[in-house]
């Protein structure tokens, strides 16, 4: 009888490959909404200052299910939050669908609040990759699953572009189906996946949350992963309208949206190397500098390339920033602490999130597209000067221990 609490090779590359497969399924229903939402949105508002709202919903339905899907999961298993969160996405596909033919904004908001609830689930699917692999092997794990992404960055851009005229009195609506097909085929790969159940140490929940949130290292993983996700989809929110103000075809948009997602996932074949290496820390201040590089070309100009590049530095920045920030998670936890720390942890990143999102739409109708680089400054000098004290306090306890040892 095998007493190990790892899995075999077998299972581990079967997990990694269906929930790889899943996050590029759910990684499309996701470019969808951010390809469509600020456009529909601008068809269907009452007034053009809640164009991008209903993207912001979308974030704001990621942060108001983190802790229940947590919760769920730590009561029943990762699966049943996982057939749940394809549950909602379906859901989402279909009330955008109808919210377009009938024209209701509202209707639409609630579509991405659910499409926000499947992005919850989806959180998850990094973490569970991890479950039941050697703690060397982790890192690799995560980043793998996250490359599964890449597929994502092709399938979506295109699916709205070969759909979006299918039906011409109501452009969008078929795209909102074909996305509830897709995540419905997502929950059909995801029951494949063979997880641990929690244990009773788990469901009890390890050590006060009040004494893990005061680790160095968990509030440099919190502060790392927040901005390099709130900064993400604070541009990434305002790009497509930004590039349609300026005379930028959808089909632009859509290819630019491709590109940017497919720079979001594809280093995860070679980022858990890295982390390995080199330390998630290091990884992680990489991809903070990258997204201010990003910012930057986008102030050249406002020509197609511009737009371009700055998408694609967007993503890479993401990559090596959040994937750093969560591995960063995984080293502040004991295995029956793992759901509570872990979906902590995304609410509060999800949470900043949500403000930045809203804070975007804002800027770009009153201001204009540079005004919001320009802010999204800020986050990132604050981010890397957290993060930079918290690593050094982090040192600093670790090298006390060892001289008291």
């Amino acid at each position: 009888m095998n007493t190990s609490p790892f899995f075999s090779e077998q299972v581990q590359r079967g997990n990694i490959w269906r929930l790889s497969v899943a996050q590029a399924l759910a990684g499309a229903n996701s470019v969808v909404v951010y390809a469509t939402g600020a456009i529909v949105g601008d068809m269907l508002a009452p007034s053009p200052v809640l164009a991008t709202l209903p993207i912001s919903i979308f974030v704001v339905g990621m942060a108001a299910c983190i802790l229940p899907v947590g919760a769920l999961t730590r009561q029943h298993g990762r699966r049943v939050a996982f057939l749940a969160g394809t549950g909602a996405g379906v859901l989402a596909g279909l009330l955008a669908m109808v919210a377009v033919i009938m024209g209701w904004f509202w209707l639409f908001c609630l579509a991405t609040f659910f499409g926000g609830s499947y992005a919850a689930v989806v959180l998850s699917f990094r973490f569970a990759a991890a479950d039941g692999v050697e703690p060397k092997r982790r890192a690799r794990a995560l980043s793998l699953v996250m490359a599964g992404g890449v597929a994502a960055g092709i399938v979506g851009p295109q699916l709205v572009t070969w759909t979006m005229d299918l039906w011409p009195a109501y452009v969008f609506a078929a795209t909102f189906l074909v996305q509830a097909a897709v995540a419905a085929v997502s929950a059909l790969i995801l029951l494949g996946v063979r997880l641990p159940m929690p244990t009773a140490q788990e469901i009890a929940g390890g050590r006060p949350l009040a004494a893990i949130v005061r680790q160095p290292r968990f509030v440099a993983a919190v502060i790392c992963g927040a901005v390099s996700y709130m900064l993400m989809n604070f541009l990434m929110t305002a790009a497509p309208l930004a590039m349609h103000m300026h005379g930028h075809s959808q089909a632009s948009a859509n290819l630019g949206l491709q590109w940017h997602v497919i720079a979001m996932y594809a280093p995860s074949f070679f980022t858990g190397h890295l982390i390995t290496r080199f330390g998630a820390a290091r990884v992680a201040i990489v991809g903070l500098v990258l997204t201010g590089l990003s910012a930057a070309i986008g102030l050249g100009g406002l020509d197609l390339m511009h737009f371009w590049w700055s998408l694609i530095l967007l993503g890479l920045g993401w990559n090596f920033g959040f994937l750093g920030a969560s591995a960063l998670v995984l080293e502040c936890h004991r295995p029956e602490e793992k759901t509570s720390v872990q979906s902590l942890n995304d609410f509060i990143v999800f949470g900043l999130m949500a403000i930045g999102s809203f804070a975007s739409g804002g800027l770009l109708s009153a201001y204009g597209w540079h005004t919001v680089l320009w802010v999204s400054f800020v986050p990132l000098v604050l981010a890397v000067v957290a993060l930079a004290v918290a690593i050094r306090k982090g040192a600093s306890t670790s090298a006390v221990q060892e001289g008291a040892g």
